[in-house]
């Protein structure tokens, strides 16, 4: 095969924070071979992009590709797609947003948590093989498999709709778990069947009729057991948790990851800078979830948590806690993954810093940093284009003119 070459205008160096001009990019398979290198392959296919600005491949680190998309509502997750989906349309679903999700730049997810009643099948492990083998185009995906929660917790499926005891009977396998046997038997099954990380629910939320959003879940004995099992198997755990407590026991028993972390006290946002954890703060939804066509109790909650959650996060970018992008699509449409990137700026955060959350902090999380996150040589060729300097306007991330996942053109270029 012979090398490409894609020349733009300009290039983003993430790691240090500025944009570099020419850029020229050798790709040889699905690696970046050379960053501005003094010459060029003479038989290389060149792909001259213009007055564009090369970044490295976005990621969004907390999404659900499973449900939104085609058919629901608009800033909405869809909650009656939990009974009226079966396995096979909800999968056939997913594929349509993992290529929404592609093209708007973000090359690698993970998809944190099935919450629907699937029969014990991992749907989002077989997306992830599916867009592998090349069968369809994607994202790649860190999947989770189902998300381990206790009976009537956040992340039941009957909860989102009240459904009545025995309508929607859901196993062990399918996420619910209830004790230290069951929370180690479900993550078991989780790795068993592919998921490349484990999602818990530690804490209420704002979008199910659950308990209180800040209600911790689960004890301290039922934490301790979901992070070792995981971690014995060498796989990280993210944690949705709102509530304070709730963050505070998931830091204590080693959970890697919190997802939101919405009502966290300045106590406990030290308590993450100092233990390393990271966080991921979906702060764009908090201001475009559409919680007018919510139920009232839900949106009460919403009222309350959202901007308690919009004062916590320029504390948590001061304080200088570890933020990954993500952004709980479809609470956020799938597709418009980039505004994530706007609200931590608009936070807070530099654009760069902002960039540097969807890219080398999102692979750092994945502990994939050494091939994800950098135009550099020998990481894997993410490359996506997007007009203007993203480092003086985060803005432009939202228009991807062009988009590269390992060394194949899906968005621009080549195929247009």
């Amino acid at each position: 095969m012979t090398a490409t070459v894609v020349k733009a205008a300009r290039w983003a160096d993430v790691e240090n924070g500025v944009v570099n001009t020419p850029a020229v990019l050798v790709i040889d398979g699905d690696r970046i071979q050379a960053v501005n290198p003094p010459v060029v392959p003479d038989d290389a296919t060149v792909i001259d992009l213009g007055d564009v600005t090369l970044l490295p491949g976005l990621m969004d680190m907390e999404l659900n590709l499973l449900i939104g998309g085609p058919g629901g509502p608009e800033g909405l997750p869809s909650p009656m797609h939990g009974v009226q989906d079966d396995p096979a349309y909800r999968t056939l679903r997913g594929a349509v947003n993992a290529r929404t999700t592609l093209d708007a730049g973000f090359t690698t997810v993970r998809n944190l948590g099935l919450m629907v009643k699937t029969g014990g099948y991992l749907l989002d492990v077989a997306l992830q093989r599916a867009i592998e083998q090349g069968w369809h185009a994607g994202p790649r995906i860190y999947p989770a498999g189902h998300a381990v929660t206790p009976y009537g917790g956040h992340l039941d499926p009957t909860v989102f709709q009240r459904l009545a005891p025995g309508i929607m009977p859901l196993s062990v396998a399918e996420g619910i778990a209830n004790g230290v046997d069951d929370v180690r038997a479900c993550v078991r099954y989780q790795i068993r069947h592919g998921a490349k990380l484990i999602k818990v629910s530690a804490s209420g939320g704002v979008m199910s009729h659950s308990t209180a959003p800040g209600a911790q879940q689960y004890s301290d004995e039922e934490f301790a057991a979901i992070a070792d099992e995981a971690h014995r198997a060498g796989v990280r755990v993210a944690a949705h948790a709102v509530g304070d407590s709730a963050i505070r026991a998931c830091i204590r028993a080693g959970i890697d990851c919190i997802e939101h972390g919405f009502l966290a006290t300045d106590e406990t946002i030290q308590m993450m800078v100092d233990h390393g954890t990271f966080l991921v703060s979906t702060t764009y939804l908090t201001e475009a979830m559409a919680v007018d066509r919510i139920a009232p109790e839900l949106r009460k909650k919403a009222e309350v948590v959202f901007p308690q959650a919009q004062a916590m996060l320029p504390k948590a970018i001061a304080a200088g806690v570890r933020i990954a992008c993500g952004t709980d699509a479809p609470a956020v449409p799938h597709g418009q993954n980039a505004k994530e990137l706007c609200a931590l700026v608009a936070r807070g955060m530099t654009p760069m810093q902002a960039l540097r959350a969807a890219t080398i902090t999102s692979a750092e999380l994945i502990e994939a940093d050494d091939e994800l996150g950098k135009l550099a040589p020998g990481y894997l060729a993410d490359i996506i284009a997007v007009g203007g300097d993203p480092s003086v306007d985060i803005a432009s991330t939202l228009e991807v003119r062009f988009v590269m996942k390992g060394g194949v053109v899906h968005v621009g270029g080549r195929d247009g």
